[in-house]
């Protein structure tokens, strides 16, 4: 099978990138703002700000507006044929991420409790016994649903496991400043665990596979591009067109070498004050004892394999897709 990668289309290099227009929004006083109303305010009035601000940016965000029009619409059109109906409700797409932020606030605050999240049928099983064993693993999330429930309930040792569980995240600082400060100020000890993308090294990747030796979990997003190699990656079907997905994150699960699974935590209800999640967790077949030459095309593999995972679930949950850029803009 033929690699192919986006950098190899016209115009690829001239597209926004999404880490160019993450934050513009979002400042420090803003964070400063949520933080106060967190720390003085019961749960419910916070999650009935939510819609005031949804509303204020639904009216004034002409660019979440039209990014939510083109999200909605691919996915709509995945159904054309079936002849299914669906109804494009951007501001209820906006909404449901502003609640999804709060109960983000919430889980880093430790007011989200392991008895709101509702394990499937799954290879949920499969973790929980790789980690009641003390070994570890590679969780790929993305920004469909709350990817940072998990990691939260592992902060404060609510996995429902028999002992602790570390949790390594692999973030981008320089594009989430201002969402970090804030969990640093939530939980002193969140940054202590997380990994800035622009610092893996050679040391970083010995560092990261003792942690997985050690029983951790290293965390890392499948489904956003690297603001410093943005220019590769593959070029892969998703939702009818063909989209960017990055090669550094599939690339980080086959050096690290340890199994790994795709984790998916959705709202129950799109649209409500307190909703139940839905977790879903799925172990890639995928092994990475393989030669070099080998290696390359099994990372390919895993990122085609992440990304029907992801398509099918955006199907199913559309409006708990929180990527507010032009996912398909580098074909």
């Amino acid at each position: 099978m033929k690699r192919t990668y986006w950098s190899e289309h016209p115009g690829a290099e001239t597209a926004v990138h999404w880490s160019e227009q993450k934050e513009q929004t979002v400042g420090y006083w803003h964070v400063k703002l949520i933080l106060v109303i967190f720390r003085i305010c019961p749960v419910i009035i916070m999650r009935l700000i939510a819609f005031p601000v949804a509303f204020f940016y639904y009216v004034f965000s002409k660019r979440a507006r039209d990014n939510s029009r083109l999200f909605l619409s691919r996915v709509a059109a995945c159904y054309a044929e079936d002849g299914k109906p669906f109804t494009l409700h951007i501001f209820r797409h906006i909404l449901a991420f502003a609640l999804t932020m709060i109960e983000k606030v919430e889980s880093w605050g430790g007011k989200v409790d392991l008895s709101r999240i509702h394990f499937q049928d799954d290879d949920i099983g499969d973790l929980r016994e790789r980690l009641d064993r003390g070994e570890g693993a590679v969780l790929i999330c993305s920004h469909l649903g709350n990817s940072e429930l998990l990691r939260a309930l592992a902060s404060f040792n609510r996995t429902g496991l028999s002992r602790e569980v570390p949790v390594n995240g692999i973030v981008d600082f320089n594009v989430t400043a201002s969402f970090n400060r804030m969990l640093r100020e939530l939980n002193p000890d969140v940054s202590l665990r997380m990994v800035g993308v622009n610092d893996i090294g050679p040391d970083t990747i010995i560092m990261l596979q003792e942690r997985l030796t050690a029983g951790e979990l290293v965390t890392i997003a499948g489904d956003r591009t690297s603001a410093n190699t943005r220019n590769k990656g593959f070029s892969i079907p998703f939702l009818n067109n063909s989209a960017p997905f990055t090669y550094g994150s599939f690339f980080m699960a086959a050096i690290l070498n340890a199994p790994t699974y795709f984790v998916f935590a959705f709202r129950q209800k799109d649209i409500s004050l307190s909703s139940q999640y839905d977790m879903h967790v799925h172990r890639s077949p995928i092994r990475f004892d393989c030669s070099r030459r080998e290696r390359e095309g099994r990372i390919e593999e895993l990122a085609r394999l992440f990304a029907r995972r992801l398509e099918s679930y955006c199907k199913q949950h559309p409006l708990q897709w929180y990527n507010f850029y032009d996912f398909w803009a580098n074909e």
